[in-house]
């Protein structure tokens, strides 16, 4: 008879089928079900109600409700004839979360999850069952403090999948990374040289600063960072440093975009004007040395050119034999030209010789009407001009 009965009672529903039934009655540490097409009830132990921890089975269900199941064991009371199924309905979301999470992996879908918990390595987010980010694929950027995730619901890609181990990781790092190329990409498409636009400071190196424009970096080069000399970016901007920047070039292909700060400064000329006149003797420094003379600096940012011919009332073959960068020197403003950012000076003007007539004013003129634009390589044509033919070595 035991048997017999054995075998009438379990032959309709087996342990691991998959059943449904409707929630009879709810008691502290467990869930009566009426399980459909079943001859038992079904138990579901409050630890198997929920992927999640639940302090009371009202927190998973309610009276009425149509649920799934797996049956995980059936016990036999054979004296009284009767049973009762064993229920998860954990096993069963979990089944479910890992098919759905399986096919977002595969066609590397984005979904949306809730922030649970914020825990020291990461967060804890819900997917169906207990999904973890850690704190390296958070986000693209360095955050120190997670605790304002908490709550939130964040937009997450699966990265792996284990389900023998109940292993569930996802990136929020991989979504701001795919919005941040197309971002990057549209910035690209849409920059035109000569565009003035707002930047922060990212990164320092000897030769420039890194300017994030809004999820690219463009360079400055430390000869643009401002009008006057400058032997170290560090001397002028700071990182985080908000700055407004000139777009000089734009390699869309190979993603390289030249910036200036220079360019979008008040130029040092400006201020100048009504403070120096055409004739004025004036202290300056020699900020460098070509073959055709030397520059000297009379104001932050402010270079006059002294042609070879200006500095001395001997005949020199090289500015280096009278003059070393850094020297202090005495000059005479020969004439300004605010609108090329240009002033001619002389230092041979400024010494006592009797036997000397005025400087050249055929040089001077040469060089302010120059519009090279590349001071330092002036051709000897550019600043003698026709004076050249007679010039006498």
């Amino acid at each position: 008879m035991t048997e017999e009965f054995n075998e009438s009672m379990i032959n309709d529903i087996k342990e691991g089928d998959k059943v449904t039934g409707e929630v009879r009655s709810i008691e502290d540490k467990q869930v009566i079900v009426d399980v459909n097409g079943g001859k038992f009830s079904g138990i579901i132990p409050i630890s198997q109600l929920s992927t999640h921890h639940i302090d009371s089975p009202n927190d998973a269900v309610k009276v009425g409700d149509e649920i799934g199941a797996y049956v995980t064991k059936i016990e036999l009371d054979e004296e009284n004839e009767t049973g009762t199924y064993i229920l998860s309905k954990r096993q069963l979301e979990t089944e479910k979360s890992y098919e759905f999470l399986q096919q977002q992996l595969d066609n590397n879908e984005t979904i949306e999850a809730k922030v649970t918990e914020v825990v020291k390595g990461g967060l804890v987010v819900d997917v169906g069952q207990r999904g973890f980010v850690p704190a390296s694929l958070i986000s693209t950027d360095f955050i120190e403090d997670f605790s304002d995730f908490e709550g939130q619901v964040l937009k997450l890609k699966v990265e792996e999948l284990d389900s023998e181990n109940n292993r569930v990781i996802l990136s929020r790092k991989a979504v701001e990374e795919v919005a941040n190329a197309q971002k990057k990409d549209e910035l690209l498409q849409s920059l035109n040289e000569g565009d003035v636009i707002e930047g922060k400071v990212a990164r320092l190196t000897n030769f420039g600063a890194f300017i994030d424009i809004g999820g690219v970096d463009g360079l400055v080069h430390v000869s643009e960072l401002a009008h006057e000399h400058v032997k170290s970016p560090e001397d002028v901007v700071t990182i985080g440093d908000a700055v407004k920047v000139k777009v000089k070039s734009v390699d869309k292909d190979s993603e390289r975009i030249s910036l200036s700060i220079k360019d979008t400064l008040p130029s040092p000329f400006e201020s100048i004007q009504g403070q120096f006149n055409e004739g004025d003797v004036i202290e300056g420094k020699v900020a460098r040395l070509a073959n055709f003379g030397a520059f000297v600096e009379i104001k932050p940012g402010v270079q006059g050119l002294v042609h070879i011919s200006e500095i001395s009332h001997q005949h020199i073959g090289t500015p280096g034999e009278v003059l070393t960068p850094g020297d202090d020197v005495s000059v005479k403003i020969l004439g300004i030209d605010i609108e090329n950012e240009r002033i001619s000076l002389s230092i041979k003007a400024t010494l006592p010789n009797e036997d000397v007539a005025e400087s050249d004013d055929a040089t001077t003129k040469a060089y302010l009407s120059s519009n090279d634009e590349e001071e330092d390589n002036p051709t000897l044509g550019d600043v003698f001009g026709d004076k050249l033919k007679d010039f006498k070595f």
